[in-house]
């Protein structure tokens, strides 16, 4: 028989890097019933959602909200921004930072791995000047994107990620700059738009809500986005249809209604 008493008697406090856990009324909101995905009434949800997440990553321009855990969206910036065989620069940082490489390399294409030494480089967080010095040694430009770590779970360690894009910037290279902010938005200081970061992953159920959000700033449209050129297969991640549909507020397949 399944047991499912395994907490002693009072409040359960969840202490791991995440989920983290989930206020009462949150949890009293997702109890409502649920309504029409595709009525009025969600719409004006939507479209609430849509535009109150923009503050949190201090963007001006769309982020896109996918019912997936963080490694969906690890895929869907990937699927969406690169090509078959597309050499990325990904900046080790410990145990999450690895597991974005070993995606990378299942989803063809062909990562280098950037980092100090041993246990010092889980340490510390990203070295700007490391990047420059690879980017600038790239002188066939092949880097489509240099991927880090901001706050990297497994560690604690959190990286200067607006030193990285002036280090991308003073190497006078092209490739774009991925950050997975899974455990840092809303935590640490993050400014999307200002430190000029082209894609930015994050995870709802580090937002004090329940696990199943991922949350992604969209430069579907932005002059440095590749996105219109990305060869990868790419269905459900598709950035181009739930951008359209964000418009008014609705999702191009049945979104978690209760979650949002």
């Amino acid at each position: 028989m399944l047991k499912l008493d395994f907490h002693p008697a009072g409040r359960h406090f969840l202490q791991i890097p995440g989920p983290s856990p989930v206020p009462d009324r949150i949890l009293r909101a997702m109890s409502y019933p649920t309504i029409d995905h595709r009525g009025p009434e969600f719409g004006e949800l939507g479209l609430k959602v849509l535009d109150g997440i923009k503050k949190i990553f201090k963007t001006q321009h769309p982020v896109v909200i996918y019912p997936a855990s963080g490694t969906g969206a690890w895929e869907a910036v990937l699927s969406n921004t690169l090509s078959p065989g597309d050499h990325v620069l990904m900046y080790e940082t410990g145990h999450f930072a690895t597991l974005w490489k070993k995606m990378a390399e299942s989803l063809g294409l062909t990562p280098g791995f950037l980092g100090l030494p041993g246990i010092e480089g889980w340490r510390r967080g990203v070295q700007p000047h490391m990047v420059e010095e690879r980017l600038r040694a790239d002188t066939q430009q092949s880097i489509k994107a240099v991927c880090v770590v901001h706050n990297e779970t497994s560690t604690g360690v959190t990286s200067d990620i607006a030193a990285v894009r002036r280090a991308i910037d003073a190497a006078g290279h092209p490739a774009l700059l991925l950050v997975d902010t899974i455990s840092g938005l809303a935590c640490a200081d993050y400014r999307h738009d200002e430190w000029g970061v082209d894609v930015t992953v994050r995870l709802a159920e580090r937002l004090d809500a329940a696990a199943g959000h991922q949350l992604q700033r969209d430069l579907a449209e932005g002059p440095r986005c590749r996105h219109k050129h990305a060869k990868l297969p790419r269905s459900f991640w598709d950035w181009s249809e739930i951008v359209e549909m964000n418009k008014t507020g609705y999702w191009p397949y049945t979104p978690n209604t209760n979650l949002l």
